[in-house]
């Protein structure tokens, strides 16, 4: 995995960056890309059907029945392992950046939040070990807060990968989800959401801080319908430990980018880092470039019943329909059709 790749080569260069000062060193860690999360996923579903093929078959036919029974799993928040988010090497991928988390306010254990991450860069790397490791001490900073890095949902449909994105409080970015940890899964919940997606990553650069975010509102309409509180949450320098290349509006390496994002949920991108042990060489290791995570203060949001409000849209809708409809040539038994 990248992820291990960076953390090694932190760990060759001497951890050079580890002796800075305490707020360089409060940590962070990275997210796992759509393209590499599918690569990991198929190869370890291939090297389960190889073990079916042997004489150790049984280990297979066992765990896909259990993964039949816990297939919903993921939905519910999945298996986080103290275990797993404390690993060494994610102390050592924090120190190769270095990456820290910053916190401004404090946050109540008696509510719910939905933290919007910003900006998604090519990997979300900040995301990733920010809140779905310890090595910045999350749990720490915010006691009581359980943190859900949302990603997308078909990495869940992946054997063995599953189990490994659950163990860090990885879920799916889907409504079911984040429905029942907002609403069934008692309170000091943290849903992170990258806002910006798939969208967003096709703009990042190093020197550049753009997000998309204007007509994205699913979130805050999430957070209406729970009373949950939003925090804006920006990663400085996410978007300067990989360079790529940008295909103009218009061109047709944006129209195969979009088309990608419509039908399969992710937009491909061509872009590179340093080699693994030098940064004059290409590679797919990230450059060892400073990301500070900084977590605003929250913004309380009054819970709506949104679907009361859609049963009185769609009342007063037919009883317009009906108070008027003779008037228009229609007869008086015409109903409208709500779909």
């Amino acid at each position: 995995m990248k992820t291990l790749i960076a953390a090694y080569s932190g760990v060759l260069r001497g951890e050079r960056r580890a002796k800075a000062d305490p707020i360089q060193r409060s940590h962070g860690g990275p997210s796992l890309s759509r393209e590499g999360s599918g690569r990991w996923g198929v190869a370890c579903s291939a090297i389960l059907m190889y073990i079916f093929c042997t004489d150790c078959w049984l280990i297979a036919v066992l765990y896909f029945t259990w993964l039949v029974f816990d297939w919903n799993t993921p939905k519910k928040g999945g298996r986080r392992s103290q275990w797993v988010r404390n690993w060494a090497v994610w102390r050592y991928f924090r120190d190769y950046f270095p990456i820290q988390l910053v916190k401004t306010h404090n946050l109540s254990t008696t509510r719910n939040y939905i933290f919007g991450y910003h900006p998604h860069g090519i990997m979300g790397l900040g995301a990733f070990c920010n809140f779905s490791t310890e090595a910045t001490e999350v749990s720490k900073k915010f006691p009581g807060i359980r943190p859900y890095l949302a990603t997308l949902a078909g990495n869940f449909r992946m054997p063995v990968l599953r189990e490994y994105l659950m163990s860090g409080g990885i879920c799916p970015v889907n409504r079911d989800t984040i429905d029942y940890l907002l609403s069934k899964n008692g309170s000091g919940n943290a849903i992170i959401i990258v806002v910006g997606g798939a969208a967003e990553s096709l703009s990042s650069m190093p020197g550049k801080n753009a997000v998309t975010l204007r007509n994205r509102k699913g979130f805050v309409k999430l957070a209406l319908r729970h009373g949950a509180d939003l925090v804006p949450v920006y990663s400085f320098g996410e978007n300067e430990v990989y360079k790529q290349v940008i295909f103009e509006e218009g061109s047709w390496g944006r129209w195969v980018q979009k088309k990608f994002q419509k039908y399969i949920g992710f937009a491909p991108c061509i872009f590179h880092g340093q080699g693994l042990f030098s940064s004059n060489t290409w590679g797919l290791v990230p450059y060892s470039k400073p990301i500070t995570t900084v977590v605003g203060e929250p913004i309380t949001i009054p819970k709506l019943d949104i679907d009361l409000y859609h049963t009185m849209y769609m009342e007063a809708l037919v009883k317009l329909f009906d108070k008027h409809k003779t008037k228009f040539g229609l007869p008086e038994t015409e109903v409208l059709e709500v779909n």
